[in-house]
């Protein structure tokens, strides 16, 4: 898969171009769904499919008090489409700079640098530009006007799961309500949380069960609590138990959750390493402890039940 940073590279494509335009975040199936329109276009005018897409979710920049969660680090969603087998991807920085550029100017310079553009695919939610004003109803306009070289739009229906359409913001919720067979079935493959791993404070080594920190910062977490996992790490599945949450026998001051997971088996120092979560089951409620020898011995129970989940 060819991946271009600015609008510019696209002139290096073989046109005709078929546009796949979209946050992504997730690549849910409704997601999947339209880049495959877009790349069987391609195919049909002999031209080149391209996603355009963005290296950060544009709500972290115009409204960063209120920043969406994510669903999907750059990472695997490069991952994710080169196994769809995309053959371009267009992943712009979304900068303020970029923010500021109208609907029109943008989709001009993405005419200009095309040879020729002939589709863009989007789904049905889908604003752009400055503010966010540009529609799929200014998409169309400027399509037929005649120094855009005639580009058509096409507009996805959105898939439905169990009766309902699928969106980034139901699997949000579906993820921060724990429930991970409807996140599941929207993806079209299992939830992970991916992260680095970072240095902590080295406690759980002292009481027999060393954790790995995860860096999760700006993702969408499930509920509070203790959960039996898999790992994905450099091509191997290991399995442990994850805490999210405060630790409010450790620091009853702290107010933001904490994602850490202890490891079965495996010694080996993870710091800096990328670490990806799969959850299995839901084991308890994170909650505070007499003193560490009593959260010692429930963390022995949380392991062992979750073993036997992994055995069985």
């Amino acid at each position: 898969m060819i991946i271009l940073k600015t609008i510019e590279e696209l002139a290096s494509l073989k046109g005709p171009i078929v546009l796949a335009a979209g946050t992504f975040d997730g690549l849910h199936l409704g997601h999947q769904a339209l880049i495959r329109r877009a790349m069987d276009e391609a195919i049909a005018c002999g031209g080149t499919a391209v996603v355009m897409t963005f290296d950060r979710h544009p709500a972290s920049v115009v409204r960063p008090d209120r920043a969406t969660k994510l669903l999907t680090l750059n990472k695997s969603k490069i991952a994710l489409l080169d196994r769809m087998e995309v053959p371009a991807l267009l992943l712009l920085e979304f900068t303020p700079e970029l923010a500021s550029v109208s609907a029109e100017e943008f989709i001009t310079s993405l005419v200009a640098q095309s040879h020729p553009l002939k589709m863009i695919c989007v789904g049905s939610q889908w604003s752009f530009g400055k503010g966010g004003r540009g529609t799929i109803a200014l998409l169309e306009q400027m399509g037929c006007e005649k120094g855009n070289k005639g580009f058509s739009v096409t507009q996805i229906a959105p898939i439905q799961v169990h009766g309902s359409a699928i969106s980034s913001t139901r699997i949000r919720n579906a993820i921060g309500a724990g429930d991970f067979a409807e996140a599941t079935a929207c993806l079209g493959r299992s939830f992970l949380l991916e992260g680095r791993v970072v240095k902590g404070a080295g406690l759980g080594a002292t009481i027999g069960f060393p954790t790995a920190n995860l860096d999760v910062e700006g993702m969408q977490l499930p509920p509070d609590g203790v959960y039996a996992v898999t790992v994905l790490h450099q091509g191997d599945v290991l399995s442990g138990v994850c805490n999210i949450g405060i630790r409010p026998t450790v620091d009853p001051s702290a107010t933001a959750p904490i994602v850490e997971v202890h490891l079965f088996d495996v010694s080996e120092d993870l710091v800096g390493k990328e670490l990806s979560l799969q959850f299995v089951k839901f084991l308890r409620p994170e909650r505070k402890f007499n003193g560490l020898e009593e959260l010692k011995e429930q963390i022995s129970r949380d392991c062992f039940e979750a073993r036997k989940i992994f055995s069985a």
